[in-house]
């Protein structure tokens, strides 16, 4: 019986199959960069609020604590947005004609809240406490960025759940003192600027971090990895 098929086939059947294998590795890749990518995350992207606030500003230029607006931030698991109350604190004074604040006076006028735009927004499916970051040594900054460098306030990481869950392998990379935990400026331990904890000095952050660990209880990579840490 004659040959149906040239010899030749042979090569292209396998070449055709490594092919499609390659290209659909490709693709797996592709669109695993782009769930990754801003587009999907928003990271870096400023959100349209109804007034222009600048952290960078009232953290940075003024110095005003986090908790001083965030107040509910050390107890419960929601941060919190100030009340129209606090803004005018101190805008009954100051800035009382500018027309860049007259959403803040008429929401205090009217009793009607401001409708913010939520920028570090975690899908509903995922439990997040504040309370229990911050008691653990987890710096604002850490999770928020530079805020006091944000004129107008955008979500500094993807959020996703790869990110949560570097930090929850290895949380010795990012502890700080409970004391520097609302500090913007805090910096890494070094050789040249050392952090004490407990009447030690430390000159390297994994050092310190591994110490925090142990002072503040904080539970195994094993446990803070489990499924329903974060899904409950």
């Amino acid at each position: 019986m004659s040959q149906i098929f040239h010899r030749s086939t042979n090569t292209i059947s396998r070449a055709t199959i490594y092919g499609f294998v390659f290209v659909v590795g490709i693709l797996a890749w592709a669109m695993g960069e782009f769930q990754r990518s801003p587009w999907i995350t928003r990271q870096g992207e400023a959100q349209s609020q109804p007034v222009p606030f600048s952290h960078q500003h009232h953290v940075g230029g003024l110095g005003i604590d986090c908790r001083y607006c965030h107040t509910s931030v050390e107890n419960s698991s929601y941060a919190g947005i100030p009340p129209t109350k606090t803004c005018m604190n101190c805008h009954s004074q100051l800035w009382t004609d500018s027309p860049t604040l007259a959403p803040v006076r008429d929401s205090y006028r009217r009793d009607v809240s401001l409708q913010w735009t939520r920028v570090n927004d975690l899908p509903d499916f995922v439990y997040f406490n504040h309370q229990i970051h911050v008691a653990k040594g987890v710096g604002c900054a850490t999770c928020h960025g530079p805020v006091d460098r944000m004129p107008l306030t955008f979500q500094a990481h993807s959020l996703q759940m790869e990110w949560c869950l570097d930090c929850h392998r290895a949380p010795d990379k990012y502890l700080r003192p409970k004391k520097d935990v609302f500090s913007p400026s805090y910096e890494a331990p070094s050789g040249d600027k050392p952090v004490t904890v407990a009447g030690k000095k430390y000159t390297d952050q994994r050092e310190l971090g591994r110490q925090l660990i142990k002072l503040y209880g904080i539970r195994s990579p094993g446990d803070l990895t489990s499924c329903s840490t974060c899904h409950r």
